[in-house]
C-alpha cells in the first residue's frame, strides 16, 4: 500500500520556516521535533526567504490595481439625470390628468 501524501497548512509552513531561520536547533533537531525530513524544512525556508519581500511590495501593487471609477460615476450621473427627467415629465402628466 502507498502511504498518503502528507498535506500542511501555509501557518505550519510559516512555524518550521520561522524556527529554522532562528537556528536555535540543528535541521536533525528540528526534522525530530516536526516529523520533517530535513531538505523539506530547508525547502521551506528557502521558499520563505525568497517570498518574504512581496509583503513589503504589496502596498505598490495595490495601487497600480486600482479600478478607473470615472466611466462608472460618468453612467450614474447619466441615469440619475434621466431619472430626474422622467419624473418631472410624470409629475407633469398627472397634473394634467
Amino acid at each position: 500500500m502507498r502511504k498518503q501524501k502528507r498535506k500542511f497548512s501555509s501557518a505550519f509552513k510559516v512555524k518550521v520556516a520561522i524556527e529554522a531561520l532562528k537556528e536555535r536547533h540543528t535541521l536533525a533537531e528540528l526534522s525530530k521535533k516536526f516529523e520533517l525530513h530535513p531538505n523539506q524544512i530547508s525547502q521551506w525556508k528557502q521558499e520563505f526567504l525568497e517570498k518574504s519581500q512581496d509583503v513589503f511590495e504589496q502596498p505598490s501593487k495595490k495601487k497600480s490595481e486600482q479600478v478607473d471609477l470615472s466611466p462608472y460615476l460618468s453612467k450614474i450621473g447619466q441615469l440619475e439625470m434621466e431619472r430626474d427627467f422622467l419624473k418631472k415629465s410624470l409629475d407633469k402628466l398627472e397634473g394634467l390628468g
